[in-house]
């Protein structure tokens, strides 16, 4: 098999790099750090991110990005929203040959309310790369890297470079289904952190199942909503990037954005929090672009709206949770026929 270059160094992006190696592609992994890149390379573990787990000796660590990605055919981005602009705005730079540009970060930029392969777009120009394509999905990084049953998707404008993606990282451990909406695949990835966020506040609280439970079907229509606004397909968000990655984001403690979320339900400030946290919470930041990106479509989003209040606004928690139970009375299925029928009629 060819090169692969996976930039960086975290738990999904090396996690990522296994599944590669284990599907015997030469893998280079760029790491922002040098001192990361060197403990890969001489133990062949990554504690900070993936404790215990072995990585494969045959993947290389770099903090050179050059070297990393010279010579190969895919390059797959797996950095922070915050740094994709400087992580690409540098790529540029020391691509030689055209590339397969796939991305599996999961956020929407504040202010520009960019999704992650836009903002790949305006930062690479288009005749470095054959085209730009999204991996999400339900997928624990914890889980992959041990070889865990693992069901992820893949899109892309051209479906053959989608096929392409596929036929790289799928094996027995690791099935990838293509998706033709790439819209709807990145909101469905990025926004599910926010309402993971809700019910980690709400398990915090002490709230029980019920309240989860309502919390995550009530955040899916709400996804639904501001996606169809943008463009996606309503029916994406009941598959592995809408309702599949709800689910596992919202109730397991491997969730980063669950366990942040937890300890906010808790009474612990913002930034103890992300302090304690020492990996990136991307339902944060995303939490400020939905709820931005909500105002400017018009798109009501109550739940987006009261975790943002908790985060960016001091509201207390519980106060939040009485203001979405006191809301106006509505028909539960009202959110679904609106959006059909707006598809419908496009």
């Amino acid at each position: 098999m060819g090169k692969v270059a996976v930039l960086g160094a975290g738990s999904w992006g090396t996690a990522l790099a296994i599944v590669l190696a284990d599907n015997h592609n030469d893998v280079h992994i760029w790491a922002h750090r040098e001192s990361l890149a060197e403990e890969i390379n001489r133990t062949h573990k990554n504690e900070k991110y993936l404790e215990g787990i072995e990585i494969p000796p045959s993947i290389q660590a770099s903090h050179n990005l050059a070297d990393v990605v010279d010579g190969a055919e895919h390059v797959v981005l797996v950095v922070p929203t915050k740094a994709m602009r400087e992580v690409c705005g540098d790529l540029k730079d020391v691509l030689k040959d055209k590339v397969i540009l796939t991305h599996a970060s999961k956020g929407i930029e504040p202010g520009t309310f960019k999704r992650v392969s836009e903002v790949i777009k305006e930062e690479i120009p288009n005749d470095l790369y054959e085209d730009i394509v999204v991996l999400s999905g339900p997928s624990h990084a914890e889980e992959v890297s041990r070889r865990q049953p693992t069901t992820v998707t893949v899109s892309a404008e051209k479906l053959e470079v989608a096929e392409k993606v596929q036929d790289l990282f799928i094996n027995r451990q690791f099935r990838v289904y293509t998706s033709p909406d790439i819209v709807g695949v990145e909101l469905g990835g990025a926004l599910k952190n926010i309402i993971a966020l809700g019910a980690g506040i709400s398990d915090g609280l002490g709230y029980g199942d019920n309240a989860k439970a309502a919390l995550i079907t009530r955040g899916l229509a709400e996804i639904a909503r501001l996606g169809t606004s943008m463009g996606s397909n309503p029916l994406t968000f009941s598959g592995l990037t809408g309702i599949g990655d709800l689910i596992v984001t919202c109730t397991s403690a491997h969730s980063r954005n669950w366990r942040a979320g937890y300890k906010l339900g808790q009474g612990n400030d913002l930034e103890r929090v992300l302090d304690e946290m020492g990996m990136v919470v991307e339902g944060v930041r995303t939490t400020k672009a939905a709820y931005q990106l909500a105002e400017d479509q018009s798109v009501e989003m109550p739940i987006t709206t009261g975790i943002y209040q908790i985060l960016f606004e001091n509201k207390p928690a519980r106060d939040v949770v009485d203001q979405l139970m006191t809301r106006i009375r509505r028909h539960e299925m009202e959110d679904l026929t609106n959006i059909l029928d707006e598809k419908m009629n496009d």
